[in-house]
């Protein structure tokens, strides 16, 4: 089918050359609580002036090849009137956006969630395709305890993931799919390869029942790591391992690509983390292996911005550096020595 190929062309643009998404997608009330850490003020402007910061960094396309959006964001301008989503194009960034309508607590399954967002999809699907967007991102939650997570849980949300992944499938968008498996908790880092393993085969098993293309789909999980506040915590080379070791046996090799989340890690070991996986196993991987950090590669731009458009350029520079790095550490090529 040549909508199909389609899909394939997109995913592989958005997995070449070892470039990585950049996720800025945030909802308001995320964006609002990192810009009050920070204390800048919580107003539609400055979020509009943030995200004016990143579209506009000189030099973005040469280590990312696309950019998640928020509803806000795609259809936001500069202070010159020019659409974010037009910079982001004519800079070769491919524009997606998030499409989920965030989670919320699972009925009679306490510590559990499911996310919302299907009624009305196609619709916005359809409206987003019609402004430029040429993917999309839906997030489910998974946490780890002691009987958590449920069968229910994850069976509902592999098939939630699935349906939204086929309507945009429908629309000729290629949907990033996301289950992420939380690092809250103190479980170890084998109790997490033992969750993510489970969750991504019953995703993929969602998926084929619902005649997702494959090829068509950029899968978005989370590294496996030992929780938070685990008394066991994995050195680069074990997460590394374990991490890839839980993808090659979950993951089926048609898919173009894989695009991590950070979820909650310091910038610099995430970035370490993606670098030990390509410098140890990149000869082992079927699909491309990449990054899509939403925090990992903004928070430091954050930091030095603060609201205050005199500290732009550092900025600026602060999230081209962590673009940079990850780059290189898609091609196993990244050292300490960069962060200097």
């Amino acid at each position: 089918m040549k909508a199909d190929q389609q899909l394939y062309a997109t995913a592989c643009q958005l997995m070449a050359g070892k470039k990585g998404l950049l996720a800025m997608d945030e909802s308001t009330a995320t964006c609002n609580k990192r810009f009050k850490a920070e204390g800048i003020p919580e107003t539609e402007e400055y979020r509009r002036k943030y995200r004016e910061l990143i579209v506009t960094t000189p030099g973005l396309e040469e280590h990312i090849n696309g950019a998640i959006l928020f509803d806000e964001t795609i259809k936001q301008r500069t202070a010159s009137g020019e659409l974010f989503i037009d910079i982001l194009i004519n800079k070769g960034i491919i524009p997606g956006i998030k499409v989920d309508e965030s989670t919320v607590p699972m009925a009679r399954f306490p510590g559990e969630k499911i996310t919302e967002g299907l009624d009305g999809l196609r619709e916005r699907l359809e409206a987003y395709k019609s402004m430029g967007a040429r993917f999309a991102k839906w997030r489910a939650v998974f946490s780890i305890a002691a009987t958590l997570p449920t069968t229910p849980c994850i069976k509902t949300n592999a098939s939630t993931l699935a349906i939204y992944a086929a309507l945009c499938q429908e629309q000729g968008l290629v949907p990033i799919v996301e289950p992420e498996v939380l690092m809250d908790g103190n479980h170890t880092i084998e109790q997490c390869a033992t969750v993510t393993n489970h969750v991504l085969h019953a995703v993929f098993d969602a998926l084929y029942l619902h005649q997702v293309y494959l090829e068509g789909i950029i899968l978005k999980p989370n590294m496996v790591l030992p929780g938070i506040d685990s008394s066991e915590q994995s050195n680069t080379e074990e997460i590394a391992t374990q991490t890839v070791n839980c993808l090659l046996k979950s993951v089926p090799a048609i898919v173009p690509g894989i695009a991590f989340l950070s979820g909650g890690q310091p910038s610099i070991e995430a970035t370490e983390r993606l670098n030990t996986m390509h410098r140890l196993f990149d000869s082992r991987l079927p699909w491309a292996l990449t990054f899509s950090f939403s925090r990992a590669l903004q928070q430091s731009a954050l930091e030095i911005w603060k609201g205050n458009d005199t500290n732009k350029v550092a900025a600026q520079q602060s999230l081209l550096h962590r673009a940079a790095c990850n780059h290189e550490a898609c091609k196993g090529t990244y050292n300490a020595e960069m962060e200097k």
